[in-house]
């Protein structure tokens, strides 16, 4: 971030100002590598931070008590809230100072921000609950797949018994431990014991774990294969919100924006998302839980289903929306004969509102499924996959987009995208057609991959089961050992 800040300081690093209308010099190529390096840099920074930082603030928390499981469950709608409460200061303030004040001042803001997180996250480092490494997770995945891939002549299903289940475990208590599960049984082969003499040694440890690996790791596996399918619904869900990113704010842009006396940029509709999402959260976490709770008398969450089924509801909702609103607005625009649209902002805002709610129900829900189906130990790649989403999102978006604008020309017919002018495409068949992807998306995620919740959802009420018997005294858990 401060080389980038740096670009907008130093007039060296970046090519002169455009002197009126002529010609605009080109960056030299050291100019460009400079730019370049530091959003590199920015980019492997942000890698790190996204992927590990809702899993160690989740690692914060005991789960061992009854308080520190409670607070857990509320951690990712909170870390959601704060998130998307930074994202509108930026989108405000940061960008306000940058288009009108000095974009070296809106720079160095969050430059200065980030330097300041590093001292706050220093000065705590004595009082973090730190894991210890535990080597990496995605070579062990490796490994089971290659041992399984190796042993897959074993036509009869291995029986737990006959699997290689060391007595030494890495976890520190009986709660986190991963147990045999008889999921993707086809994995199980990896800790299949096919001949002691060669693949134990005297102590009755693996030789080779290339060639036989135990049940935690095979576990481990099954663990990120079971969140697949949610992970795959989550995904659709993002796209859905990335036309809200592009699309929709070129539709306020071909709008009348002004309220008042004051131009609204088309930039800041997406404030509308997230204000809507921190409002539900808010709501959600403050005024529905605590109410709910009080009148069962246990603690009242909507499920997981439930929440990422609404979600999904709502980002076909959000595109069917759209897609009214851009006919109206198109045709007020072309009536009148002019770029610009008369339709009122205030018209985009139900399709915004819908895009923060999706965002708020799918997206924190996928999220919290990924954190808490994976264990402890892989944490943090529960969240690089949900940030892998919304990357993955975003280039099919590109993809659709660009297959809808080829296809959509090919018989000389109105084309749907492209251009610089929306008064002379389609743009809500393009609506439509994605709103169709959602419809497809529900019924996936109803008949196939809600069964993977309900399964996780099960064999997390049977470890509340224990979890409530460790509390009143009736199960001991292990000591750990030195």
């Amino acid at each position: 971030m401060g080389m980038v800040t740096l670009t907008a300081g130093i007039d060296e690093l970046r090519p002169p100002h455009c002197q009126g209308n002529a010609r605009c010099e080109d960056p030299q190529k050291w100019q460009l590598g400079y730019l370049f390096a530091g959003l590199g840099f920015m980019a492997i920074g942000s890698g790190g931070i996204r992927a590990c930082n809702i899993a160690f603030g989740a690692d914060q928390f005991d789960t061992n008590t009854e308080k520190g499981r409670s607070q857990l469950k509320s951690f990712f709608n909170w870390w959601y809230f704060s998130f998307t409460i930074a994202l509108i200061i930026a989108l405000t303030v940061v960008i306000y100072i940058q288009t009108n004040i000095s974009w070296f001042i809106g720079f160095l803001i969050p430059t200065c921000c980030l330097a300041l997180s590093i001292m706050i996250f220093l000065m705590g480092r004595n009082s973090y609950i730190r894991l210890k490494p535990q080597g990496c997770v995605f070579i062990d995945m490796a490994k089971v797949i290659n041992a399984a891939c190796r042993k897959r002549h074993i036509h009869d299903l291995p029986t737990a018994s006959s699997l290689y289940d060391p007595e030494t475990r890495e976890s520190e208590n009986e709660l986190s431990v991963l147990r045999h599960t008889d999921r993707f049984k086809f994995l199980d082969k990896a800790a299949v014991i096919v001949d002691p003499n060669s693949e134990l040694n005297t102590e009755g440890v693996a030789k080779d774990s290339w060639r036989l690996c135990n049940v935690e790791q095979v576990e481990r596996l099954k663990c990120v294969v079971g969140i697949l399918p949610v992970w795959v619904a989550g995904i659709t869900c993002f796209i859905t919100m990335e036309q809200m990113n592009t699309f929709g704010v070129l539709q306020v842009i071909q709008s009348n924006t002004k309220v008042g006396n004051f131009m609204i940029p088309p930039g800041w509709m997406g404030l509308a998302s997230m204000i809507a999402l921190a409002i539900w959260i808010f709501i959600y976490e403050c005024v529905y839980v605590p109410n709910a709770s009080k009148i069962s008398k246990k603690e009242a969450r909507l499920s997981l289903q439930i929440r990422i089924k609404i979600g999904i509801i709502m980002a076909i909702l959000c595109l069917l929306v759209a897609a009214l609103v851009e006919t109206r607005r198109r045709d007020l625009a072309l009536k009148q004969g002019t770029f610009l649209s008369p339709l009122g902002i205030a018209y985009f805002l139900p399709q915004f509102i819908l895009s923060g709610l999706t965002e708020a129900f799918a997206a924190v829900s996928v999220m919290e499924f990924l954190n808490n189906q994976v264990p402890e130990t892989m944490r943090s790649v529960a969240g690089a996959i949900f940030f892998l989403s919304l990357s993955i999102a975003s280039y099919l978006n590109t993809l659709i987009v660009n297959l809808v604008e080829i296809l959509s020309r090919l018989h000389g017919g109105k084309r749907w995208l492209g251009g610089h002018d929306l008064n002379e495409n389609k743009l809500e068949r393009f609506y439509l057609l994605i709103a169709g992807l959602g419809i497809l998306n529900f019924i996936y995620f109803h008949f196939f991959a809600s069964r993977y919740i309900q399964s996780y959802e099960e064999s997390k009420r049977r470890k509340t089961v224990l979890e409530d018997r460790v509390d009143a005294g009736y199960v001991d858990l292990p000591e750990k050992k030195p």
